[in-house]
C-alpha cells in the first residue's frame, strides 16, 4: 500500500506516545517493502524541530534529539515547492497551517491516503479530503 505520512507519524516511531505501535508497524511494513511511504521534503525539518522542542521543554535530555533523529525512518521525500500553491489554497480555505497542507496536497496529487496522528488536521480537513486517515485506525 502507498501512503503519505506526516511528521506526527514519524515521530511516534522514536518517541513513545499513544499510537506508537501503529506507527512502528507502518514503518516496519515500509522497511519490508510492504508499504511505500512518501512525504514532502519538509518532513525531516518538521521532525527535527519537534525533537529540538522536546529538548527545550526538558522532555528529552540535551543531545537525545540528535540520536532520535538518526533513528527516524525517512519516507521517500518529494519536493515541496511544486505543492506550495495547492497547499496555500487549502490552508487559506481551511484556516490551518501551510506545512500541514503540503502533506494533503501531496496525497491529493498522488491519489493516495494521508496517514496522520494530528487530530486537529483530521477534524479540519477530513470532510473535504476523505483520504485523510487517522493513524489509530490502522492495524
Amino acid at each position: 500500500m502507498r501512503y503519505v505520512i506526516d511528521s506526527s507519524v514519524g515521530l511516534k516511531t522514536v518517541l513513545p506516545e499513544v499510537d506508537s505501535p501503529h506507527a512502528i508497524a507502518l514503518c516496519d511494513g515500509f522497511r519490508q517493502g510492504i508499504h511505500e511511504l512518501i512525504a514532502p521534503d519538509v518532513f525531516a525539518v518538521e521532525a527535527a524541530h519537534a525533537l529540538a522542542k522536546a529538548e527545550r521543554k526538558r522532555l528529552l535530555i540535551v543531545g537525545e534529539a540528535s540520536v532520535l533523529f538518526d533513528d527516524l525512518i525517512l519516507p521517500d521525500l518529494h519536493p515541496s515547492l511544486p505543492l506550495a500553491a495547492r497547499a496555500l489554497e487549502i490552508a487559506s480555505h481551511a484556516r490551518i497551517g501551510v506545512y500541514d497542507c503540503l502533506y494533503v496536497a501531496l496525497a491529493e496529487r498522488e491519489q493516495t491516503e494521508l496517514v496522520t496522528a494530528d487530530h486537529r488536521l483530521i477534524r479540519a480537513l477530513r470532510q473535504d479530503f476523505p483520504f485523510i486517515v487517522d493513524l489509530a485506525s490502522l492495524p
